[in-house]
């Protein structure tokens, strides 16, 4: 799995293909990323964390859903060491979850979510919705068990 995850971080960074009208079939959260390439180095770190069947459970789930370019973009190394520390990527995996279905039409600016993990995400709303300073490239793509937003980095917890 690691030698795995590091080639697709290095394809991401050459190719970083781009997502356009995601469409989930009824999928759950997991189904949708597992069928986009743009997620494969999300999806192979969700299932190094254990997380598949939690987000591919009843939810609903709020996913912030960074691409294979906002892996790549972490300093190099990054991705790789936090395999091989499965409870801080657990920790930075469910900082991207808030439990409930937040659609992009609930947002408003300065609003705090709640993660999975405890802590909590700040809301931007102006020329572009931020989260926690990612921008999001894609909103709404719903599942069975809640929606996907895209970002364009990976959030860091504190």
């Amino acid at each position: 799995m690691r030698t795995t995850l590091s080639a697709i971080a290095l394809t991401a960074a050459m190719t970083a293909p781009v997502i356009a009208n995601a469409d989930s079939h009824g999928g759950t959260i997991v189904d949708i990323a597992a069928g986009n390439e743009a997620f494969s180095t999300l999806v192979a770190a969700v299932t190094e964390a254990g997380l598949v069947d939690t987000l591919s459970g009843e939810g609903p789930f709020t996913v912030f859903a960074p691409t294979d370019e906002a892996f790549a973009a972490l300093p190099e190394g990054t991705v790789e060491g936090l395999l091989e520390d499965i409870p801080t990527l657990t920790a930075i995996l469910t900082y991207h979850v808030v439990p409930g279905e937040v659609m992009s039409g609930d947002l408003e600016d300065g609003m705090m979510a709640e993660t999975v993990n405890g802590q909590s995400l700040t809301i931007g709303v102006g020329d572009a919705v931020t989260v926690d300073g990612a921008t999001v490239i894609e909103a709404d793509i719903e599942a069975s068990n809640g929606v996907i937003h895209v970002i364009d980095s990976v959030l860091l917890p504190e």
